[in-house]
């Protein structure tokens, strides 16, 4: 059974500063990686993986989940960042492996990690969570999610998926105004625009091979920070097509993905409503009804309430810091 936690957002911090890295411990986001990756320039990367240490040492991170976004395999310092993380840190919860293209990659780790774990005699596993940002990892994404039993979650990243695709375009996880179509000539010759999403594709499939395989889907960087409309609307987006939560890469963007993600009270108060009148069409014999509102409900909306009520749940503990 892999781990489920709640991760409604996933707050991106720097290691290479120990400022953020500090004030990220009393942030509200349900996940945290500290980033040895793409944030950190390559003469700092060495002294970034001591601060990552001693991090996970020093500061109280509580109840919520703490990766280290590690370099990859391509780079000099990937193979390190793993082994020395994962020996020196008893609190770190999880690898996030960048550009994952296949499901090889995870198996490394997961050698990598057995290994560390039999050899100090460890008694919290490691878990993993990788980034499906290019054009290979996307088309072996149902492989690379069915792969080992330490995965946890998939997370689209747009921006090196945009290079990979050679997409040139400056903001990473918004639409674009080329990808759009016109309609036919109206009788007074005007015509309409009508914009699509470039990323529903990659979305879509990543979150499909997540939920075929027990995993969470997670929806990478917005990076527009100034637009935080364009960031709950992303967000939105990303929630109607089944994904768990996305990245915070600005303190900002933390409670406007736990808000998207988490059940609103008009939601909940369906469920009630739902549960009460299918209890009532129980006791009459039947097993479907029309509802107040003249939607007709059945067993599967049951067990849509049942989901609901269990996020719910497990929202509501995560705020009261359990």
């Amino acid at each position: 059974m892999r781990t489920q936690r709640l991760q409604r957002s996933e707050l991106a911090v720097p290691a290479s500063s120990p400022r953020f890295v500090e004030k990220a411990a009393h942030c509200t986001a349900d996940a945290i990686f500290l980033d040895l990756e793409d944030s950190v320039i390559p003469d700092l990367k060495p002294q970034a993986r001591k601060n990552t240490i001693a991090a996970l040492h020093d500061i109280d991170w509580g109840t919520r989940t703490v990766s280290v976004r590690v370099n990859g395999f391509e780079t000099p310092w990937g193979f390190r960042d793993i082994l020395e993380v994962a020996e020196s840190c008893p609190r770190l919860d999880r690898i996030l492996l960048p550009k994952c293209d296949g499901p090889s990659h995870i198996h490394a780790v997961e050698l990598m990690l057995g290994s560390v774990e039999v050899g100090l005699a460890r008694e919290r596993r490691i878990g993993l969570e990788v980034l499906i940002e290019t054009a290979r990892g996307m088309a072996n994404v149902k492989p690379i999610a069915a792969t080992g039993t330490r995965l946890e979650a998939l997370i689209f990243g747009a921006g090196d998926y945009q290079l990979d695709m050679q997409i040139f375009q400056r903001s990473v996880g918004a639409p674009s105004e080329n990808y759009a179509v016109l309609t036919d000539p109206r009788t007074d010759g005007g015509r309409e625009r009508h914009w699509n999403d470039p990323w529903h594709f990659a979305l879509a499939r990543v979150a499909n091979a997540c939920r075929a395989n027990g995993l969470l889907p997670i929806d990478g960087p917005f990076t527009n920070i100034a637009d935080s409309e364009g960031f709950l609307a992303a967000a939105w987006r990303a929630a109607a097509l089944g994904f768990e939560g996305r990245w915070a890469i600005h303190p900002s963007q933390i409670d406007p993905a736990n808000r998207v993600f988490s059940p609103s009270a008009a939601l909940v108060d369906w469920v009630h409503d739902v549960r009460g009148a299918l209890a009532k069409a129980g006791e009459e014999g039947h097993g479907a009804v029309r509802n107040k509102d003249g939607e007709m409900i059945d067993m599967a909306h049951l067990k849509m309430a049942r989901a609901i009520l269990e996020r719910a749940d497990r929202v509501a503990q995560r705020e009261a810091g359990k």
